[in-house]
This record gives C-alpha cells, structure tokens and sequence, in this order.
C-alpha cells in the first residue's frame, strides 16, 4: 500500500516502460514475458493500479484494480493486458498501433469512504487535482481516476455527477443518503508521446 508521493519518477518510468513492455511482447507472440526477480522485488507492496492507453489524446483502453489486493507487480501485468486487449468499450490494441499510442499508470492509495451528514455536503469533501472518486450502491460502482475531471474541465458537483453516470446511476445520484462515496488519491506516470519521455502527471 502507498501513501502519496511515495513513488519516485524513477519507479514511474519502470512500471511505464514494463507495461509497454508487456503489451509489445504479448502481441507479438501471444506470451507472458516473465519479469524479472529485481522488477518483483521492487514492485512488491500491495497497490491499486490503472493502466491508460492514449491514441492520439483518445481514449484506447483502461484497466486496473482499485483496491490494494495484489501486489503491484502483478497487478501491474494484469492490467497491462487487459487495457490494451479487454476493455468493453474498444476493439483488442493491435501490435501495428503500438507506435500510436502513449501508456499511463496510475498507482492508488487505499479508497477511504468520504463521511458526511449531509449529502450536499459531498463537493466539499473532494479536491479535484487530488482525488478520485469510487460510486457504489447495491450491486452498482463506478471509479473515475483523479486526472479525469482535469482533463475535462469538471468542477467537484460534475465529478460525482459523472461518477453516478459511470456506475449507471442517474447523475445526482450522490445526493442520496444510501450511497457509498469513497475517494483515494493518484500518482500518474505517462509517456509524454509514443515510447517518449516518461514523466509524472501534475493535476
């Protein structure tokens, strides 16, 4: 598990490069690289991770594990693949885009639920820049990572907004005394282009 800040450009620019890495090999043989034992060692704490594929500043494919329940060396492998060959929303990457297309990784903290009184009270509770949102009710959940409300322009009420709509809710949904609003934090490592230079994302 990670406290922010505890992961250095170095560390980023590893898990970047090896996500690449792990997609490159993959679609050209359809095999597992194995990582090496340094890679694992140094990567062996619990953490929650996402991988982004970018396409010429759209969206290609992102996957990842909210919670702390493997360690992130692993998890990072795991999603690596599935970013890039199961996100619903996409067809399967092709090993003739790789040249297109930029990785991001963003390492999680542990999601701490948001406590309040009153729902409206929710805004206040969120820095955007800062926090990513988890929407849960019944059998119901969506996550949306910190940079994503930067990226679009969204203040903190379009956020759980577009949270609610993520995990298929009505948008105000958040407004709700029977919803479960989690937050945690990011740290964003991304190609600034293709197989580029790796630095880490300011929101």
């Amino acid at each position: 598990m990670i406290k922010n800040n505890a992961i250095s450009i170095g560390d980023g620019s590893i898990l970047v490069r090896t996500a690449r890495k792990i997609v490159t090999q993959y679609l050209i043989d359809g095999k597992r690289i194995k990582l090496d034992s340094d890679f694992e060692s140094r990567f062996s704490f619990s953490s929650g991770i996402f991988v982004t594929l970018n396409k010429k500043n759209e969206l290609r494919g992102c996957i990842g594990y909210p919670l702390p329940d493997q360690k992130l060396s692993k998890a990072l492998f795991d999603a690596s693949l599935s970013a890039a060959l199961e996100d619903p929303r996409f067809e399967p990457v092709k090993f003739d885009e790789l040249n297109d297309i930029t990785f991001e990784v963003t390492v999680l903290t542990q999601p701490n639920k948001i406590k309040v009184e009153n729902p409206l009270d929710y805004p206040l509770q969120i820095k955007i820049g800062r926090d990513g949102l988890i929407i849960k009710h019944s059998f119901n959940s969506g996550l949306l990572l910190p940079q994503v409300p930067v990226e679009y322009g969204w203040n903190e009420i379009e956020f759980l907004n577009h949270a609610c709509e993520k995990a298929g809710l009505e948008k105000n949904f958040w407004k709700r005394n029977d919803i479960i609003i989690s937050k945690f934090e990011g740290i964003v490592f991304n190609e600034e282009t293709p197989n580029g230079r790796i630095v880490q994302k300011k929101l």
